[in-house]
Formats: C-alpha cells, structure tokens, sequence
C-alpha cells in the first residue's frame, strides 16, 4: 500500500537557478514539477496554491495551455480565424483590427491566464481618459475625449477574443465577467420602441423612399443595410407575398421572408419610384444601390419632432410587436432569422415598458367592486 503524502505540493530551490520551483500531484497522481519564474518566496506559494486550485477544479490543463500563449499571439489568430469574412462581415473585421490594436499596446505581451479583471477595469479608466486623434495633413490633431460607448465597444470586443478562448479550452473562464465597467452608458443597447402614433408622424414628412423603408422595416424586419438596401427587383415575388434574401449577416439570415399586405404596397411604390433600375433603392444619378439613409433619417428625425434615434431600431419594432401580439418567442426568432435566441431578448427587451404600461390599466378596486354586487345581488 502507498504511503500517503504529506502534502499536496512543495515549493523548492534547485541547484545552479535562482528560481523557485513547485512539485505536485495531479488528479491522475501523477507528479508535477514546473518552474514558478519568481525568485519571490512567497509569490511563489502563491503560483503552487493557483495550481492546486486549478486542479481541484479540473481546469489545469486549460491553464497550463494558455501560459504559454500570449494575449498578442491569440489576438492575432483570432483575428485570422475568428473575425474575418466569411465568418463576420468586412465591417466587424475592420472594427476588431481597431481595437485589436488597442489591446495590444496594453496587453501584448501578457500571458491570457495573466489578463485579470482588475487589469481590465484600469484599461478602461486610462481608455476613458484618452483623447480622439485624427489623422491630417498638418499632421495628428487631438480632439475631445473618446466617448464611454467607444470605450464599451472595446471592452466588447475583449469579452468576445476571450470566450472564444475559453471555448478553445485555453482560459478556464472570462476576467471580463468579473469586470465593472467604469461609467455609465446613456441609451446603450436598448432599441427604441416606435409606437404606431409616432410612426405615422415619421412616415407624414418622411420622403417617399424613407417611408417605404419605415413601413419594409416594420412589416418584415429586414436588415436595412445587408438586406434592404442591396435588394434587387427580381427578389420580389409580390403575387406570392414573399422576398428571397440570397446573402445575409448570418447563414440563417438567407431564405424567403413573407410579406404582409403593408409590405407588399410599400415595395410596389418603391419598384415605380425606382423606374428602370434593376435595384430596389437605386443611387441617384449614380449606378448601384443606395449606400446609407443616415443623413434623410435624421432630417426626418427632425420634421416629425421625434427624438433621434438607429434606423436599425425599427427592426427591434418589428420584433416587439410580433411578442406584444402574442407571437410564441421561439416563432419571433425564426421569423428574424436568427440562429441564437439569446439575440431576441435584445431586439424585443421593450416588451418589459409595454407590460409596464400595461399595469398602469390595472383596476385596484375591482375585487372591492365585485364585493359590493355580490353583496347588491
């Protein structure tokens, strides 16, 4: 019979370094000797205790893969395997390369299993303090300071390089679930509602071609600019009520979508608006589709005196209404072609002011009254 050990590690010197090392037993009994890279005593008792833990908890071999890979390199492979097209759109890419960029310079060249949330929260103080700068021909000019919801977005982008690690089985869980962002952040990620009232009010002074838009949007919840914008006629199947996206942000976006009879008059009226053009949203004096609404939407915004806010939100009123009408979740998210159903509760988190509205209806004197004709009777 073995004879049981003492303890569960020991941290020791060897001959010819000045580096402490840690010898201890796996979960297999198989025994482990590594250097701890401190000449530090105490830090390190503290690595041994960090892997005796890691084993308890059955993540030690996911810790000990991500020691030897830094944030840089898996930022890199990341970027290769994770954020080009196809897999995102150009546009994400070019986005994760900038704040890739940024992570960088502040992360490099720790290892992932060094990155930790107090590490990340300062990221994000010093971030918040950092000017904008643009690129001139006088050279660099410093502008205001970045915004929060800047800042948040790269903090979005770290939490996504992570999970991916952690579902590659290199980090045994995320720092940024442990991460308190530093200020707050007006209106962010919460779609703006458009009742039925202020629709009518976009749609009065609203150009004929945004009107169709408002009216597309809210009818099938088409993405306005991988989806609605790029449409050609010969997508458009108005006697069967349907229209075909054949390229989407996301593979279950492609597929036929139905139309409601409001959808099927709105596209009709931007097919004659378009005349000879074989798109939906022809440029003007230009070939090709319309690029962006940003600026008509805005001064649409701003005849109909309604507070500024994404076109994009229409297609989270698309959502909300579907759920307001009774419309099974699971049914909602097939119908906004989406592969993950966490995405709806985004797009329809508004259903909570409607049932809040809702309680404002309710009769606080209605048992009270049933009393009183029930005592009548």
């Amino acid at each position: 019979m073995a004879r049981p050990r003492k303890h569960d590690g020991v941290v020791y010197r060897r001959k010819g370094t000045q580096f402490w090392w840690m010898r201890y037993w796996d979960r297999a009994g198989t025994r482990r000797e590594e250097p701890t890279g401190t000449a530090d005593w105490k830090e390190a008792q503290k690595k041994l205790r960090e892997r005796l833990q890691a084993r308890d908890d059955n993540v030690l071999e996911i810790v000990r893969k991500g020691e030897h890979l830094s944030l840089r390199q898996w930022a890199e492979l990341f970027l290769e395997h994770y954020s080009k097209p196809p897999v995102r759109t150009p546009k994400t890419h070019e986005m994760n390369t900038r704040v890739v960029m940024h992570l960088v310079k502040a992360f490099g060249d720790q290892k992932l299993t060094d990155v930790s949330s107090d590490a990340i929260e300062n990221y994000l103080r010093y971030r918040l303090r950092q000017r904008v700068k643009r690129r001139t021909r006088a050279g660099v000019v410093e502008r205001g300071v970045l915004k929060p919801s800047t800042v948040h977005q790269e903090l979005r982008v770290l939490r996504h390089i992570l999970n991916v690690a952690v579902r590659k089985k290199l980090l045994p869980s995320n720092p940024c679930w442990g991460v308190e962002f530093p200020v707050a952040v007006k209106g962010l990620f919460r779609p703006h509602y458009v009742s039925w009232s202020e629709q009518q009010r976009i749609e009065a002074v609203a150009p004929s071609y945004v009107r169709n838009v408002v009216r597309i949007i809210t009818e099938t919840g088409l993405r306005i600019y991988k989806e609605l914008t790029p449409m050609k006629k010969d997508q458009v199947d108005l006697e069967n009520k349907v229209v075909w996206i054949p390229d989407s942000k996301t593979p279950n976006g492609v597929g036929e979508v139905p139309l409601t009879d409001l959808a099927v008059e709105a596209i009709r009226d931007q097919m004659q608006l378009a005349g000879n053009s074989p798109y939906l949203f022809p440029r003007e004096n230009a070939v090709g589709h319309q690029a962006t609404f940003k600026t008509a939407w805005r001064a649409t915004l701003r005849r109909a005196k309604v507070p500024y806010f994404r076109i994009y939100d229409l297609r989270s009123t698309y959502a909300t209404r579907l759920s307001a009408g009774g419309v099974a979740d699971e049914w909602v998210t097939q119908l906004l072609r989406q592969g993950d159903a966490k995405v709806f509760k985004k797009y329809s988190q508004m259903k909570l002011q409607m049932k809040r509205e809702a309680l404002q209806r309710l009769n606080r004197t209605a048992n009270e009254s049933a009393g009183v004709l029930g005592q009548a009777g």
